[in-house]
Parts: structure tokens; C-alpha cells; sequence
């Protein structure tokens, strides 16, 4: 099941935090972020967000993890990474509210100007930004706009207000990827994937601003840099820049809303730039980054499956079990379970699995939607996976069933396998079956198979799904 990547750090699944209004008078009221009389802003901690600080933590590591996998970061021992590190340890002693991030900063060697924030404290700053930056300053803007997208917890307050928002916010194992299964369950992280986490409202871009300037000026750096870098962005054009502004949206008047942001703040001497800036500018100047197009290439590569037949994957015959925290299934025992009890799941014999795509077996994971109808979560979803999915279609109706005495729902879909033909992709099938728990999540299975052997794995895949068992 195959998934093309995109070009930059984005979602099709279009993020949008409701509601949210930033009242700019001498106040300044968010729902995120108040400013006092005195002119400093303040976190506030009853904006709405599904997930507990733990879990933003938790998100955030898995997350950075699968993005490690699938992006060229430079090391750690890199002086690009070591500089950037240095830069931002700089920065996040100043970042308020009341949790204590772990913070991370890592570089990505790619052309496009970008960077992005992930829930809990990774943050990726990509090559081309460094090298676009005029000045130490317009770099640490970036740094702390970011910095301000974790302590606002824009990513998981987004991923709570969108229909989709998933329970359990896990990543799958090295099984998933560019299927249409997988994206959801992936939650956008590798490179390219367009994620509910990586593309904010202008609201929120606003209240990064806000804060950033904040963490800017109290680290010593001008704040007008950071709207000053954007600016130069959107004046200039050019490749990638486009892509970039759209992950960071201007909320309008970003300068005057800076400037009236920090009014109150006394005058101060700014810092200028570090000689470790300057040397890391000369010796980005001589990297060679990848493009995001190379890299969607290399991504590709690693989503083919070699030549697998039938043969090489039937089941046994004989079943195990898995005893998983929010129901139990057996599966064939030939096969392997990628994940964990806690997560979500792939099982699939390994022959069938790439770093990035599966041909043969299941994916298991849940989601949450806004509606308690069972029907309005299902056809949501199979909207979701065919927008993150274009060349994927819904083959018949959607039927109703019982699974674990349980009202289930139960749709074909026909997409491209990672298994090539001859001369061409292989067509695919994909049997989604959701099942409505007592929670009112959803728990949903996606089998998997090429078109010319579903009929033959059928049996098997019915019979999982008469043991599954909700817990």
C-alpha cells in the first residue's frame, strides 16, 4: 500500500484550531497566551488539548524517531547540528509556561527553507534555513517561533480539534508508511507526509509570533528579526519558499503585530552575530542539500517490495495471540507483529513489509471522532485516507456487521500495491472494517493484499476478525 510523498513538512488533512481569536488591542488576549499590563505574556493552560503533557512528550518521541528514519538529519556530532543545539539552548531557559520541555534541535539536509516542531520538544530546522538566514538573529527566530508552537502545544491542541484525532497517537513499526492505512496511523511524521502536527492556523501562527518575540528579547536577540525573516521570505519568492509560508501562514501585519507586542518592553541592547554563525554560514555554503525531491525519490526506493508471491506469505494455518490493551486478536503465526500491546499495530509476514510500505497483512489502530455515528466515523475516515491517498477509491458501499458484538461497519477500497508487475504497479485491495468501542473511539483494521490474491487471503482475514475482542 503506497503512499506518494510530498515536498515539505505538511497535511492534506487540513488543520484549522477553531475558534481561536487573538484580540490585538493593548491587551492582547489569546486563548493560548495573555499579555499582562506590564507587557509580558503568559501561557495559558485551559486551551482545549485531549492529550496531557505526558502524551505530547510521549508523541513527540515516537514521532522523532520515525522522522530520524525517514529524513537525512545530520548527526549530532555534526558542527552544523552542534551550532544550531547551542543556538537553541540559548533560547528555551526563556521559553514560560508551566511545563518543562525536553527540548531537541536537529538539522535536516534539505534545499527547501523550512522548520517544523513536533508535540513534547523536537524541533528540525532544515539546511536551506540556515542558509537563507542574513544574520544570527533571523535564525533564532525561527528557533523561537518553534520553541513557542511546543509550549502552546499548537500540535496536539490541533490534532485534539480535528475529527481524526487518534487514540492511541502511536507510530507504527518499521510496517508502515506510504499506505493509506499507514498515513493515518503514522501521523504524518516522515518527511514529506503532510501531518495534522506540522501545519498551523494563522491564530496560531500569530501566538508564536507573540511568544517567540518574547523569547527573542529575553535571550538578548532583536525580535523584529524573526517577521523580518518571513517577510524577506515573502518578498523574495523562489523555490521552496512557497511551501514554506504555507506550513507558516503570515497572520497579517506580523511587523506592526510584533511591534505593539513588545512596546512595553524597556529598551535594550541587542546581541550581534556570534563568530560560530559566521563560520557555520561558510560551511553550510559548501554543503550540498538534498532536495525534497531526491528525498522523496530515496523515500520510494525504500517503500518497494521485492518479488513476493503468495507462496512466500500464506498463513500457517496455526494462530497466536495478541493480547493488545484495548482488544485481543489471533493471527497467523508465521506472521509478525510490528508495534506493540500499547500501540498501534501491523501484522504482517516480513517478507511483505518495507521501511515504508506493507503488501500483506493488517494494520490495527484507533481514532476518535467529533460524531457518535458509527456510519459518519467510518465514511470520515475513508475520506481522510482518500485524501491523504489520491489514487485510492471506495469499491462498493459501506455494509453493516457485528465484531465482537459490537456494531462494525465494513467498505472495500482498491489502491496500488508496493508489489510491481511486469510492466506495471499491481493493483491493490484493502478491506477497512471499523468497530465502535464503549468509549466511543473507534477501532479500525485495514487487510491488505494485492488485488489477485485477496481472494485467496480472505479466509484468513475473516477469521481474525471473528476472534477479535474488544476489551
Amino acid at each position: 500500500m503506497h503512499r506518494k510523498l510530498r515536498t515539505t513538512f505538511a497535511r492534506s488533512v487540513r488543520a484549522c484550531i477553531f475558534g481561536t481569536v487573538l484580540v490585538m488591542l493593548v491587551s492582547c488576549v489569546t486563548r493560548n497566551v495573555v499579555q499582562s499590563p506590564t507587557g509580558r505574556f503568559q501561557v495559558q493552560t485551559n486551551a482545549f488539548n485531549q492529550y496531557s503533557p505526558e502524551q505530547d512528550i510521549e508523541i513527540g518521541r515516537e514521532a522523532s524517531a520515525e522522522v530520524n528514519r525517514q529524513i537525512p538529519v545530520l548527526p549530532d556530532s555534526s558542527p552544523v547540528t552542534r551550532y544550531v543545539q547551542q543556538l537553541g539552548a540559548q533560547l528555551v531557559p526563556h521559553a514560560p509556561g508551566p511545563n518543562q520541555w525536553p527540548f531537541s534541535f536537529h538539522v535536516v539536509n534539505v534545499k527547501e527553507i523550512n522548520a517544523f516542531a513536533l508535540p513534547g520538544g523536537p524541533i528540525y530546522v532544515n539546511v536551506g534555513t540556515i542558509q537563507a538566514a542574513d544574520d544570527e538573529g533571523q535564525l533564532a527566530g525561527v528557533l523561537a517561533h518553534e520553541t513557542s508552537h511546543i509550549v502552546l502545544r499548537h500540535g496536539t491542541q490541533q490534532a485534539s480539534k480535528q475529527v481524526f484525532a487518534q487514540l492511541p497517537l502511536a507510530i507504527l513499526g518499521a510496517a508502515v508508511g506510504r499506505s493509506a492505512a499507514g498515513s493515518l496511523a503514522q501521523l504524518g511524521a516522515a518527511f514529506g507526509v503532510q501531518s495534522l502536527f506540522l501545519k498551523y492556523s494563522r491564530d496560531a501562527e500569530r501566538e508564536a509570533d507573540l511568544l517567540g518575540s518574547q523569547i527573542m528579547y529575553d535571550a538578548g536577540y532583536n525580535p523584529y528579526s524573526m517577521v523580518e525573516f518571513f517577510t524577506k521570505l515573502e518578498k523574495e519568492g523562489g523555490p521552496g519558499v512557497p511551501q514554506f509560508l504555507s506550513d507558516h501562514p503570515n497572520p497579517g501585519n506580523r511587523v506592526d503585530v510584533v511591534r505593539q507586542a513588545i512596546s512595553k518592553y524597556p529598551k535594550k541592547r541587542y546581541r550581534n552575530n556570534s563568530p560560530e554563525f559566521e563560520r557555520i554560514k561558510s560551511q553550510v555554503a559548501q554543503l550540498r542539500p538534498l532536495t525534497s525531491q531526491e528525498v522523496a525519490q530515496r523515500q520510494q526506493q525504500q517503500g518497494q517490495i521485492g518479488n513476493v508471491t503468495l507462496r512466500d506469505v500464506m498463513p500457517s494455518g496455526q494462530f497466536k495471540t495478541l493480547e493488545h490493551t484495548a482488544f485481543q486478536i489471533s493471527y497467523p503465526d508465521n506472521w509478525e507483529l510490528f508495534g506493540d500491546a500499547n500501540s498501534a499495530v501491523t501484522i504482517a509476514p516480513r517478507v511483505a513489509v518495507a521501511e515504508n510500505a506493507i503488501a500483506y497483512g493488517v494494520i490495527i489502530n484507533a481514532i476518535r471522532s467529533q460524531s457518535d455515528s458509527l456510519d459518519q466515523a467510518t465514511s470520515e475516515l475513508v475520506d481522510s485516507l482518500r485524501q491523504a491517498n489520491p489514487g485510492l477509491r471506495v469499491d462498493g458501499n459501506i455494509q453493516r456487521l457485528q465484531v465482537s458484538r459490537a456494531p462494525a461497519r465494513s467498505v472495500y477500497l482498491v489502491g496500488r500495491s508496493p508489489l510491481s508487475g511486469p510492466n506495471s504497479t499491481l493493483p491493490e485491495r484493502d478491506w477497512l472494517v471499523t468497530v465502535q468501542r464503549s468509549n466511543n473511539s473507534t477501532l479500525y483494521l485495514v487487510f491488505i493484499a494485492p488485488d489477485r490474491d485477496f481472494e485467496r487471503l480472505a479466509p484468513t482475514y475473516e477469521e481474525m476478525l471473528r476472534r477479535l475482542q474488544l476489551k
